[in-house]
This record gives structure tokens, sequence and C-alpha cells, in this order.
């Protein structure tokens, strides 16, 4: 009775921890929709953005939008699910195997000797039928346990006359288990493939996270330079319109006598000189317009390839120019940046490696231990008159199983020595490497970390300078102009300097646009290293990788 409780006690036991090995994730729950189909998934989002056939765009829209539909993200993106399933193969070994076998044989020998209980002749024949059947059950546990049950029954009907049973049903119950005492011990060394794969996944993350980083100043930058190319063309086209009225104004003046014939022509060419600008800078601004369309993923709606996009932000900035403090941004950057965590990721993954490569080392020392009982049944016979005595069958040979009254116990210490194990010795070494190349990709990391801070530090200080040199600029070239205008009316000057000042006026506002798109930039530039342009845009950013 208390082998029998023992027994079951075992089989709970069993259940009980398979069913706490069981994986968290699922091959459902990781199967998003969009990996699901053989087709990419429509975003009508665009549409939303669509004002009187206009598509209007903030600098937010087009980095929401680049988020979305950007096909270079969305292939980052899927590193983070292939690394979802490597996760999920880390859990294989734990998996139970269940194994079942049926087997049918038959077999017709000829006999040799009367005791193979068919006859005294040589043309007796000995008729055998045969039913096997087996089911086994394993584990491996997180703990290096393997545990195994299984059970087999087997029918054997003969016309061996000396077999009181006939048929012959015999059963049979067999537990085992084997647990290292050494090599793959414990949680640790058992589950380190697991560790290893969260860990991978959690670097994958942080690395989509720096790419999204990096995408996002990309769009930024693409952004500002259509607003640039844009602002350009207004310059020019004004420049052009002040060349035209300076050109109409001389030839009413030709007409009128006041002006010689020859002196038309500087005016004349200038306005020729800056349609040839224009002409530029509507190319130079189309060709940035379409480099938005790609990065915004526009062109991916046939709907909407041909409409014109509206950019709602102002190159001017708003607001106080911003001030930082070269130590603070460097600090939040090392905290920040998802490099530093990714590069983080690859150390703990390196010391979860060595670890496992050390116990690698190990000698082999195996526990064994193993638990069988049988039981038989079927029809018996009396060998002396033939006669049958009592039936039974399969439920008689179960039940003499299940009475655990023919046990069979064994145990055993099983110990494999390599006096010496050089494939482990490789690996160990391999992963001190990996350790050591790790430690110089984080100190590698931080340094060009620290680069990227000062260098847009440096860039944001130089823009305020530049910004503020422009604007000083750009008033004093409308004052310039103002003054060889009037000096044109009262006849103290020809019409050559007009245009000399609406050319240098013209440099100006062009130099005024660059330093703010410059200053734009920089400020994109200090929030890119120190990792906060990411923090807007978090939730996408976590609902992508989730």
């Amino acid at each position: 009775m208390i082998v029998r409780s023992l027994v079951w006690l075992l089989i709970a036991c069993c259940a009980a921890i398979a069913a706490r090995a069981q994986s968290p994730e699922s091959y459902r729950g990781l199967l998003t929709a969009r990996v699901r189909s053989d087709k990419l998934p429509a975003s009508d989002r665009l549409k939303k953005y669509v004002d009187n056939g206009k598509l209007r765009l903030s600098l937010r829209d087009a980095i929401l939008l680049t988020l979305e539909a950007n096909s270079n993200i969305q292939i980052e993106e899927t590193q983070i699910e292939t690394s979802k399933f490597n996760l999920l193969s880390s859990f294989q070994p734990f998996d139970p195997l269940l194994t079942s076998n049926f087997t049918v044989a038959r077999s017709s020998t000829p006999t040799s000797s009367q005791l193979q209980g068919v006859g005294q002749t040589s043309s007796s024949t000995l008729n055998v039928l045969n039913h096997n059947a087996a089911i086994n059950y394993s584990q491996l546990f997180s703990t290096g346990t393997i545990v195994s049950a299984g059970i087999l029954g087997s029918r054997s009907s003969t016309n061996n006359g000396f077999l009181f049973l006939n048929p012959f049903y015999s059963t049979g119950l067999n537990l085992q288990f084997t647990q290292p005492l050494l090599r793959n011990f414990g949680r640790s060394a058992n589950t380190a493939q697991i560790r290893i794969a969260r860990r991978g996944l959690a670097e994958s993350r942080s690395v989509f996270a720096a790419e999204v980083n990096d995408a996002i100043q990309q769009v930024i930058i693409v952004y500002w330079s259509a607003v640039q190319s844009r602002g350009a063309l207004d310059v020019q086209q004004r420049a052009l319109k002040l060349a035209e009225t300076s050109f109409n104004r001389n030839k009413r003046s030709l007409e009128l006598g006041a002006l010689p014939p020859l002196d038309i022509s500087r005016s004349e060419s200038e306005v020729a000189a800056r349609r040839v600008e224009l002409i530029q800078a509507q190319q130079f601004s189309q060709q940035a317009e379409e480099a938005l369309r790609l990065t915004i993923g526009a062109d991916q709606d046939p709907m909407l390839k041909a409409i014109s996009i509206e950019l709602t932000e102002s190159a001017q900035p708003s607001g106080d120019l911003e001030n930082v403090d070269s130590d603070h941004v460097l600090a939040t950057a090392l905290s920040l940046r998802p490099e530093v965590s990714a590069a983080k990721d690859a150390l703990a993954i390196d010391e979860t490696g060595i670890r496992f490569a050390r116990n690698q080392l190990k000698p082999d020392l195996s526990l064994n231990g193993q638990y069988a009982s049988n039981g038989i049944g079927g029809n018996q016979y009396d060998l002396v008159t033939g006669q049958l005595t009592s039936q039974g069958g399969l439920g008689s040979s179960f039940g003499q199983l299940f009475g655990f009254g023919f046990p069979t116990y064994q145990g055993s210490l099983t110990l494999n020595f390599p006096l010496r194990n050089r494939g482990a010795q490789s690996r160990l070494g391999n992963a001190l490497v990996n350790r050591t190349r790790d430690l110089y990709n984080s100190r590698q990391t931080e340094e060009v970390i620290t680069r990227q801070v000062r260098d847009a530090v440096n860039q944001l200080n130089a823009a305020k300078l530049s910004l503020a040199a422009a604007n000083t600029s750009v008033d004093l070239a409308k004052k310039f102009l103002l003054a060889e205008q009037r000096k044109v009316e009262i006849g103290d000057e020809d019409d050559f300097f007009v245009l000399d000042a609406q050319t240098r006026l013209a440099a100006a506002e062009t130099s005024q646009l660059t330093a703010q798109i410059t200053y734009q930039l920089a400020v994109a530039a200090i929030r890119h290293a120190t990792g906060d342009l990411l923090t807007p845009y978090q939730m996408q950013i976590e609902a992508a990788s989730k």
C-alpha cells in the first residue's frame, strides 16, 4: 500500500512539474496578424491628413507616418519577431515527449522438438500471433532531472500446448529518472539558453529603438530639407519679382527717353539670371519633396502619389533659443540611449554563456533510479486435461500490474570523467573572447555617444551665433536696398547699385534660412544624441516591438 501511494505521488509530481515548466510564450501568442498574413497591411493614415486637396503635414505627422509605413523601419522590426521565436525555440528541450507504438506480428515456424507443444512430427507447425502496444512519456525539467514513465502491454496467442495461459496478456509499468549531480545540474545550467534568448530579445528591442532614433533624425533632416528648399524657392521668387520691378521701371524710363537703350540690358540680364536660379530652386524643391514622400510612405497609396504636400512648420525658431549644459546632456545620453542598454544586454548574455561553459567542464555524474511493476493475465488451462479452469484477459493483467505485487527496483550512479575536454574548453574560451569584445564594444559605444553629444552641443552653439548674425545681415540688407532705391529715385545713382543690393538681400535671406534650418537640425541633433527623440513616440515604438 505504501509503495502504491509513492508511485501515484511520483506520477502526480511529474504532472505538476510538467505544467509548471511550460513556457509562458506560445506560438499563437507570438504570431502577429501581420506576420501571419502573406500581404503587407494597407494603411489609410495618410488620408487623415488630406485637407482641400493637399497633404498637410507637421513635423510630428511626418515622424508618425514614417514609424508606421517606412519600409526600412518595418524591415528592422522583423528582427524583433525573429528574436521572439528564438526565445520560443529555447524552451524546446523542456517540451514533453509522448511516444507510442503498436505492433502486430504473426509467425509460423516448423517444429523440431516435442517440447514446442504442437506434436511429434516434422510437419507440425508452431503458430504465434503477437500484439504489442507501448506508450511512453519523457520530460526534462529545469533542474536537469529527466523523468520518463511508460506502460506497455502485449497479447500473445499460440498453438503451443504447454502454455497454461493462452492467450497470454502481459503488462508492465516503468518509472525512471536521471538527475545530473555536477554537469547540467540545477536551473542555472539548464535554463541558460532561455536567459540568453530573453536577453537577446531585449537587446534586439534596444537595437530597434536605436535604429528608430536614427530614423527619426533622418526624417527630421528630410522634412527640414524640404522646408529649406521651399524657403529658398520663395527667396528666388521674391528676388525675381524685385528684378522684374526694376526692369519694368527702366523700361518706362526708356520709353520716356530718360534712360539710354544700352542701360536697360543690365536689368534685363539680371531678370534672366534670376529666372535660371528660380528654375534650379524649383528642381531642388521637387527633389526634396520626393525624398519626403518616400520617407513617409506617401507613394504606397496610388491615390496620393500626385497630391501636393503642404508643410506647416516654420523654419523660424519660436520662443527663446535653447541653452544646454554639455555635462548634463552627456549624462542624460549615457542613461537614455538604447545603444547603452543593448551593450549591457550583450554583456549579460556573455556572462550567462561563461557560466554555462564552465558548468560543461565538470564531470558528468548522474544519479539514476528506476521502478517497474509487472502483471500477467489470460485464459488458464489445465495442462493435464486441457480444460479451461479460469477466464482472464487484459483487465486481470492490469489489475495485477497496479496491484504492485511484483515490483523491480534499481538505482545507480554513473560517472563520465573525460581526461581532456577540449570542446568544452574551446567553448569557454570563445565565451571569454566574446565578453572581451563586447566590453570594448560597450566602451566604443560610450565614446561614440560622447563624441556625438559634444558635436551636437558645438553645432547648437554655432547655429545660435550664425542665426543671430544672419538676422542682422538681413535687416542691414533690407535697409541698404531701401537706401539704394531712394538714391535711384532722386537720380544720385543708376540702377546697377539697386540690382546689387537686391542680390545681397537675396543672399542674406538665403543665409538666414540656412541658419534657421541649421538651428532646427542642431536642436534635433541634441535630442538624438540624448535619445530624447524617442520619448514622444515611445508608445508607438513599444507597440511595434511588443
